[in-house]
């Protein structure tokens, strides 16, 4: 059982503490200022308007679905070239058909200059529709207060369906590296990256789920992929404990784990998992399946 630590440290509280007696460290970062301090301190976020007309509006279409997709391809794209894929899922809140919500958050990221330079990869955005999601998740319970149940398994959502056709798709009009293909989302979509990969292992050569969560049973299907996990642990939406256990079953059948577990931060962990320096690096240095 390994699970990777990062080397760097918090910007304002360098420290980390180990969680449940366990010898690995589960990274903690005391973020406790202000959110316009921190805005300030690491740069702008997705949450500022941004130009996202370079993602070029395309929809997936099979059978009677529908599925509105942005796609970003590499600064001199080169269409004999083979590139990377990265596949990033948004929240409920960005589910609809109008083909731009689901850049609100991560849309940023992957237009930087330094990240299309350094980083050169087809990035796709796929949009749920409203009354949909990208895995089949029962909650119950008032805000605040919620239960998830996870099935191990369960009738795939027609999004997540369309999704699997859309990935196809992509791999006949692209050339894509196989073994440098990576999927990543937040809150809802973060559900649906460990569903994704549930549904296709060995696809995957690296996943990011942020404030998601799976059922622990279904983690012998993801130990082929790397694992950088995230939430805050003040969470009041999707409580932290769901990454937690996924962490925790993951590392118990071998996988590559790392979790980033914000103390005082609530549902916007991704504002901080955006920031994360080694995201991108970690990411695209996984270029093989185990």
């Amino acid at each position: 059982m390994s699970t990777e630590k990062s080397s760097r440290q918090s910007l304002l509280f360098p420290l980390s503490m180990p969680i449940f007696g366990k010898q690995n460290f589960f990274r903690m970062r005391y973020l406790a200022v202000a959110p316009l301090f921190f805005m300030l301190l690491v740069g702008p976020s997705s949450g500022f308007a941004q130009d996202f007309s370079v993602y070029e509006k395309k929809q997936f279409v099979q059978g009677s679905g529908v599925l509105p997709y942005r796609i970003l391809l590499p600064k001199n794209f080169d269409a004999e070239k083979k590139y990377p894929l990265i596949l990033f899922l948004h929240g409920s809140g960005e589910r609809g058909n109008d083909n731009e919500k689901q850049l609100t958050h991560g849309g940023e990221l992957f237009l930087r200059d330094s990240i299309r330079e350094n980083y050169p990869a087809i990035v796709v955005f796929p949009q749920c529709a409203e009354k949909s999601s990208w895995a089949r998740i029962e909650v119950t319970g008032e805000w605040g207060n919620r239960t998830f149940t996870f099935f191990k398994k369960a009738k795939p959502t027609q999004e997540m369906v369309l999704l699997e056709g859309l990935i196809e798709e992509l791999k006949k009009n692209y050339k894509l590296k196989k073994n440098q293909m990576y999927v990543g989302g937040l809150s809802m979509g973060g559900f649906g990256t460990f569903e994704l990969v549930n549904r296709n292992p060995g696809m995957f050569s690296a996943a990011f789920p942020i404030c998601g969560g799976a059922n622990p049973a279904i983690a012998g299907r993801l130990d082929r992929a790397d694992w950088w996990v995230f939430h805050g642990g003040a969470d009041d939406v999707v409580p932290p404990q769901y990454s937690t256990q996924m962490v925790e079953a993951l590392e118990a059948k071998g996988a590559r784990v790392r979790y980033s577990l914000y103390p005082a931060v609530k549902h916007n962990s991704w504002d901080y998992a955006f920031q994360e320096p080694d995201l991108l690096p970690w990411l695209f240095s996984k270029s093989r399946l185990r």
